[in-house]
């Protein structure tokens, strides 16, 4: 007995050194705030920069299918197919200045499809600058306006039918900032200074109204300093403004080459009833649609205490704010046209309208949302791809961490599912991302290397149509070729219950085959009799063995063992049971153990890991422990010893 409590005392004394190896790193099994899964193999492609880069931007031409890469003195063109590097420009800065580090580089800022070239802009050793590319370069001019003066400054771009849209400083300390149509078909046109102020351009996106064309906007996302400076108040204020497309300007006498339909309004992502507010807007995705009512914005926001939300808005909803709110301030008749309205004639609109966009532009109405999902990961990207899976669309969000991993979020309802965390880099910022959401790829960039994710990962839940359906991803669906990427099978992405792989055999399959042919466990067996239904689980040429079943070699008793049990799902349960009784698993890492501190002839027998996951009970491992009378002998595989025992003197020998 006293060397059983010895054993026991050095079992624990090595297993408090590697139960928390990693865990801030692993999530706890049993929550559904977390990520279902966690991957690291999923990436398909890519590749490393020869140099460590401080910027990187992405651009991606939905049409043909280019994708661009600007980084330090350089524009890489990447291939449609495998995103490998096919033409490279080198586009050193032209400027003589010397930066602390010796010559200053030109750092890629914007990267944009303009007048069927491709129009690249850069600091240029803090003198901006830009080239058109076509494919090599055939024209240079100076960038002031489009491009920042260092990489580190805010800056946007946006082209929308041959016309160029910036907001970048115009003084090297970064001030002046503001949101102007630059070049183009129509005229430069700019804000008026009092309509900001210390802004932060988050995203600028053009909403098409097919229908309407003469009534299209422009909206721009931006945060700026609150001008109420209560302690308790916020230092910053998200906010959401648009510009009519066809805007050019107010009159020679009054306006001349300012934004006459210039209106802003206070963006809300939070909790009124618990005046929780998170204020400050990190990044936006715009969904487009057919139907420009059906556009919906994605818009990311932290907080002062770390924690981050997304809220998602509806462009028709901000519609008709804009169209209906008073005017801050403004206590007087709203003049006609009503301040903001889209006129094919700007300049002929009455002084009364301009004025009230001079001096009142802001709404008194907010746009308000309570968050579809809030975590306390540090995200900083966000982009949102659109799924026909089999029984419906649904939107997929993905979101980057500041700390190299990407969260796949399934959008279904009003509560998110988080379906998996994809590990891409370690303790690596996501520079810039784009979708490529014909080929279902996130190509995202980094310091060090482009890397491409497959959104399309279906073999990460091929185990059986149970965890098919759980996964509840909507690119993948079960079928007979097991869970594949296709809009056809068996698939339950609305609540993710396993009852539908329990639909009766499929057609033309006998008994026969299905059990020569397919690995059916007793749990699944015992589950089809009981409901006259056959669950169906991967074709394989295998004869049916239960492959969970294992029995162990003999084991010795008063020895310290424990027993692993791989972690499916994060969502899950996991029980260990034994004798007719049940054990929580002790998680280390992505594994569940039962410890068993001294084997007794009480420990001998069957042992099962178990998982619950909603309607979905199954048996994960099973073990059979047997007496063994030699106890110099000891076993490898899949149940352990205790790896080190210690001496009379305290010291540690090997066993």
């Amino acid at each position: 007995m006293t060397r059983c409590l010895y054993l026991f005392l050095c079992f624990l004394e090595h297993f408090q050194k590697i139960l928390f190896v990693g865990s801030e790193e692993t999530p706890t099994f049993g929550s559904k705030n977390i990520p279902r899964l966690l991957r690291k193999d999923v990436i398909r492609g890519g590749f490393k920069y020869p140099v460590h880069q401080n910027h990187t931007i992405l651009c991606y031409h939905e049409e043909s299918g280019e994708m661009y890469v600007g980084g330090s003195d350089f524009v890489l063109k990447l291939d449609s197919d495998g995103y490998q590097i096919t033409k490279t420009f080198h586009l050193n800065a032209t400027s003589d200045q010397q930066c602390q580090e010796g010559p200053c580089c030109n750092i890629i800022t914007v990267i944009e499809r303009f007048e069927d070239i491709l129009l690249v802009c850069g600091t240029n050793g803090h003198s901006p600058h830009c080239w058109k590319l076509s494919p090599d370069i055939v024209e240079d001019y100076e960038g002031t306006g489009i491009s920042p003066f260092m990489h580190t400054q805010n800056s946007l771009s946006l082209q929308v039918e041959g016309d160029l849209y910036a907001a970048a400083p115009l003084d090297t300390d970064g001030s002046a900032l503001q949101f102007r149509r630059k070049a183009g078909n129509r005229p430069n046109i700019w804000m008026y200074d009092s309509w900001v102020s210390e802004p932060t351009f988050v995203s600028a996106s053009w909403v098409q109204r097919k229908d309407d064309p003469d009534n299209e906007k422009i909206y721009i996302f931006f945060r700026e300093k609150n001008s109420d400076h209560n302690p308790e108040a916020d230092p910053w204020i998200s906010r959401v403004a648009r510009v009519c497309k066809i805007d050019e300007g107010g009159s020679k006498r009054f306006f001349q080459n300012m934004w006459t339909s210039f209106l802003k309004a206070r963006l809300i992502c939070g909790f009124p009833e618990e005046s929780l507010y998170f204020n400050r807007l990190q990044d936006v995705y715009v969904q487009h649609a057919e139907d420009w009512r059906d556009t919906r914005v994605y818009a990311l926001f932290t907080s002062s205490w770390n924690s981050t939300a997304i809220c998602i808005y509806s462009i028709q909803t901000i519609e008709g704010i804009f169209d209906n709110s008073t005017f801050k301030g403004y206590d007087k008749a709203i003049p006609q046209p009503r301040p903001g309205t889209c006129v094919k004639n700007s300049r002929s609109l009455p002084l009364a309208t301009v004025s009230v966009v001079r001096d009142h532009p802001e709404i008194s109405d907010w746009v308000y949302k309570t968050p579809f999902y809030v975590s306390n990961n540090n995200y900083t990207k966000i982009v949102v791809d659109r799924v026909q899976a089999v029984d419906d669309m649904y939107n997929i969000l993905l979101l980057a961490t500041d700390s190299g991993r990407i969260h796949k979020i399934l959008e279904a309802g009003s509560e998110p599912f988080i379906i998996s965390e994809t590990q891409i880099l370690n303790q690596s910022p996501v520079q810039s991302m784009k979708l490529d959401s014909k080929k279902k790829k996130l190509v995202v960039s980094f310091a060090e290397k482009i890397s491409v994710m497959d959104l399309q990962s279906c073999q990460e839940y091929n185990k059986s149509c149970a965890d098919c359906v759980l996964a509840r991803d909507p690119y993948c669906s079960w079928t007979t070729s097991g869970c594949v990427p296709t809009t056809e099978g068996i698939q339950n992405i609305r609540d993710g219950h396993t009852y539908v792989c329990h639909t009766g055999l499929p057609s033309g399959i006998e008994y026969d085959i299905l059990f020569s042919k397919c690995k059916i466990t007793v749990e699944d067996l015992f589950v089809s009799l009981k409901h006259t239904q056959v669950n169906r689980t991967r074709r394989d040429t295998a004869p049916p063995v239960d492959v969970n079943l294992l029995t162990l070699p003999a084991v010795p008793g008063c020895v310290p063992f424990y027993l692993s049990c791989p972690i499916d799902s994060y969502h899950a349960v996991y029980m260990w049971k034994h004798m007719d009784q049940s054990s929580p698993c002790l998680q280390m890492h992505t594994v569940c153990l039962f410890l068993i501190p001294a084997v007794t002839p009480e420990s001998y027998g069957s042992y099962e890991c178990v998982s619950k996951e909603r309607d979905h009970v199954g048996v994960v491992k099973r073990y059979h422990l047997t007496q063994q009378i030699d106890q110099r002998s000891r076993t490898n595989g899949d149940v352990h010893c205790g790896h080190r025992l210690c001496s009379t003197s305290g010291e540690s020998v090997s066993q």
